[in-house]
């Protein structure tokens, strides 16, 4: 099969870096783990799972406008389809590496991934659904499959423990914030498709509302997470490296309240390099110190 330009441009490999402080997170508070399982449960989710996810959903959406690293998307062919069917089921086969219950996760996910965007279904349709979906899924559930992974846990035990489960809040706090504001500049392209989005039901103004409460719950819950280990200078830490992500965030606000039209794609990828290069240095931190 060859795969084409456009499918190796859809499936979108640097987005993985914008989820990558879950895994930082994850590694770093994982009371044991090897480099080899390290480097397996990376290449699961970095290198093939969320990629495909992201190939999959390209392939139904078909945009025609700006997605999200892609300012001119191109036209989508049927190998993006199959590439993306194969890079799940590679990544649900490698996950027996680990365990079968973290294959288990996998699986899940791909599934999840599948009801969101195939069009018989398409949980993208429908605003809380959606969100749900993805503040769910690459938050708390991927934190605590990566986390399970490492740590040889399995997901019955996450319950007894709940520093394990704060943390999950926090990864889905930080990706649920992200999300509406993922959306704000796709309003006309998404409703077109007949895609209710948050965003859309949000409006413009809601969606930064939306954002910012979400936001600040995971600062409230970062708090939380390390007065419970002794070690408020992470959280501090985490403020600091929050501040950057604050002004722009509000910078930006600002400029969506009195123009809509700012509400673009070039302000929203900006947002999200300035919030992906911030978490990445704080559980980048995290991870290297742990």
């Amino acid at each position: 099969m060859i795969v084409s330009r456009s499918t190796l441009a859809h499936l979108r490999f640097v987005f993985s870096i914008f989820l990558l402080p879950v895994y930082l997170f994850a590694y770093s508070q994982s009371p044991v783990h090897t480099s080899f399982k390290a480097i397996i449960i990376f290449v699961v989710w970095y290198v093939l799972a969320i990629p495909a996810t992201n190939g999959y959903n390209s392939y139904f959406d078909k945009d025609e406008g700006s997605i999200t690293l892609l300012a001119k998307p191109p036209a989508v062919d049927k190998s993006l389809y199959f590439v993306s069917i194969l890079m799940e089921a590679m990544a649900f086969l490698l996950g027996f590496v680990i365990s079968g219950w973290f294959a288990f996760a996998v699986l899940i996910y791909g599934i999840m991934s599948k009801l969101y965007s195939h069009p018989a279904v398409r949980f993208k349709k429908y605003p809380i659904i959606s969100f749900l979906t993805v503040f769910f899924f690459q938050g708390a559930f991927m934190y605590w499959a990566i986390y399970g992974g490492m740590a040889g846990f399995n997901l019955q035990s996450f319950g007894r423990d709940s520093q394990i489960l704060i943390a999950g809040g926090i990864c889905s706090c930080l990706i649920g914030a992200s999300y509406p504001l993922t959306q704000v500049y796709q309003h006309e392209e998404d409703s077109k498709r007949g895609d209710r989005t948050l965003s859309l039901l949000l409006g413009y103004r809601g969606s930064f509302v939306f954002s910012g409460v979400l936001f600040a719950a995971g600062i409230v819950l970062s708090f939380f997470y390390w007065y419970s280990f002794g070690k408020i200078s992470n959280f501090y830490f985490f403020l600091g490296c929050s501040f950057p992500i604050f002004l722009f965030f509000n910078y930006w606000f600002f400029k969506v309240i009195k123009e809509a039209s700012q509400a673009n794609y070039k302000n929203a990828m900006l947002m999200n390099f300035i919030s992906a290069s911030f978490m990445l240095i704080y559980f980048g931190y995290l991870a290297f110190s742990s």
